[in-house]
């Protein structure tokens, strides 16, 4: 007969693989994905380099699942602004301006996820989430043609233009702190967001 884990022993299995990723994800925060190897997981895991097998197939894997992890929460908040009841404009307005206050109070996080050099399962991930915020840009895009706060567009096109936009402004920030203020920055970057979609200016 086949040994059958007890519930107690998958409860325990799912509280480390939990306490894994967790670590994982504060080491790529600091360091990167590039420097987050297994053995450096595994010490701020406390648990041995070949421990980290027991749940994940390779570095890799664990990569995968601290971005899904990491990026998914990102979409989910973004959603949350962008979808909540109101004038298409200020959600809109909204939504950029809390995308990049976090990305911006976790910068080391927030920019592997964005833009860090990573593996190339890292990188298909990063584009399938891109679509998933460009989708989220397109749907409130065309909410805003739909209310007449918007002018005629292409609501993919700007979407588009607008996910781009956003990661390419916040990536020097993060990677390289100038000096400018996060105050200074949101207002620029929402601004910007709003002129690409033809907002009126505020």
């Amino acid at each position: 007969m086949a040994y059958r884990k007890t519930p107690a022993e998958i409860r325990r299995l799912e509280v480390a693989r939990e306490h894994l990723v967790a670590c994982a994800t504060s080491v790529v925060a600091e360091v990167g994905w590039s420097q987050a190897s297994v053995t450096a997981v595994a010490d701020a895991a406390g648990i041995a380099a070949g421990s980290v097998y027991q749940h994940f197939p390779s570095k890799a894997a664990l990569a995968v699942e601290v971005f899904r992890r990491a990026a998914g929460r990102e979409v989910e908040v973004l959603g949350e602004v962008l979808t909540a009841p109101g004038d298409p404009v200020e959600r809109l307005s909204r939504g950029i301006h809390v995308f990049a206050r976090r990305a911006l109070e976790n910068r080391g996080l927030a920019y592997a996820l964005l833009a860090a050099p990573a593996e190339p399962a890292v990188g298909a991930e990063r584009l399938d989430f891109r679509r998933r915020y460009r989708a989220l840009f397109a749907a409130v895009v065309r909410e805003g043609i739909a209310d007449g706060v918007l002018p005629e567009q292409n609501g993919e096109i700007t979407a588009a233009a607008l996910t781009g936009a956003i990661g390419e402004v916040l990536v020097d920030p993060l990677g390289t702190p100038d000096g400018t203020t996060t105050e200074a920055l949101l207002a620029e970057l929402t601004a910007m967001a709003l002129r690409c979609a033809g907002a009126p200016a505020p």
